[in-house]
């Protein structure tokens, strides 16, 4: 929902300020019309059926994985696709939603992405543009429509650092939807304006992820161009500075990459890049685009044990929704 034009349609209503929040409130609670706002006079909620919709995105289609993990394609109003996705841990119900009922929203900042990360499905699509605040959080709504969502992601389309403002406008408003902030984090491949700006005025405890994939400076450019643009030393310094104002670990993702970046000796040249008491390492099994195969579960153990002895903190992330590619890595609107 666009709150701006909404504030600006019950104002020209005569209607007190109070209304907005009445609406956002029960958008955020998952209604699925403004029918079902009782305490909104029935006048106002056929003005806001005219003039201001229910949502700033439609949806295309959507698909649900065999462990219960849904992706929906949405359109914008000027026909952007943007993808985002459902992932749900074990049952829930109202009154559980402990860690064992997770439901973990994956969101977008961009239609496609300009950084082209030669492992990542969504570089390869042609860039569209930066959502607004409003496209972002109407992925969380329309989720939240279905399900109680209790953790987001930025972990969608786009490098949510690009798109800086909208980004961080989106997340302040998750804990309306039963979102935390501590329960949200933002994921970046090091784009270092955004990073410096979100560790210099971001006040809430949101999680920070750094998508590093190799330690190696050549290795790392060759799977990610931003490297050249904003080196791998520079990154983890505003990492490391937000660990210090934060008091808050930094998640690192690392994608396995079959006879690329899982060799031991690349797991070493990890655990000396990293702080055991700054990062967390979350290897990622590869979800095929193409270009690269998966490593296997035994080059992945192999490579923890690596991390393990350094003292590096480190899982192995499960996977969701592959069979649908909706997993990590494979968001993109046309294959």
């Amino acid at each position: 929902m666009d709150l701006p034009l909404l504030q600006t349609t019950l104002a020209d209503l005569g209607e007190p300020e109070y209304r907005a929040r009445q609406v956002w409130e029960w958008k955020a609670r998952g209604v699925q019309s403004y029918d079902e706002m009782t305490n909104v006079p029935a006048r106002v909620r056929d003005a806001l059926t005219d003039a201001v919709p229910f949502s700033t995105l439609t949806v295309e289609t959507e698909r649900e994985s065999k462990d219960g993990t849904i992706k929906t394609l949405f359109r914008t109003h000027d026909g952007h696709p943007v993808e985002a996705v459902l992932m749900r841990y074990g049952s829930l119900t109202q009154q559980a939603q402990t860690r064992a009922h997770r439901r973990t929203v994956c969101l977008s900042s961009q239609s496609g992405c300009p950084l082209t990360c030669t492992f990542c499905a969504t570089g390869q699509m042609r860039f569209g543009r930066n959502l607004t605040a409003w496209e972002i959080l109407d992925q969380a709504l329309h989720f939240r429509r279905r399900d109680p969502v209790n953790h987001a992601v930025y972990m969608g389309m786009g490098e949510p650092f690009l798109n800086h403002d909208a980004v961080l406008e989106s997340a302040r408003l998750l804990p309306d939807l039963g979102i935390t902030h501590r329960r949200t984090t933002i994921s970046t491949v090091g784009w270092l304006p955004g990073l410096r700006r979100f560790v210099d005025e971001a006040t809430e405890p949101i999680r920070l992820a750094l998508s590093l994939h190799a330690a190696d400076p050549s290795l790392r450019s060759g799977l990610m161009p931003v490297n050249d643009r904003y080196p791998l030393e520079a990154v983890l310094a505003e990492c490391r500075r937000y660990v210090e104002l934060r008091r808050r670990k930094v998640f690192v993702e690392y994608v396995m990459l079959a006879g690329v970046n899982d060799s031991p000796a690349a797991a070493r040249e990890l655990a000396a890049l990293l702080d055991g008491k700054s990062f967390k390492v979350n290897l990622i099994p590869y979800n095929p685009t193409g270009m690269y195969d998966g490593s296997s579960r035994v080059a992945i153990d192999r490579f923890k044990s690596v991390l393990d002895r350094a003292r590096i903190p480190a899982t192995v992330r499960l996977t969701r929704g592959r069979d649908i590619e909706a997993a990590c890595g494979q968001l993109a609107s046309v294959r």
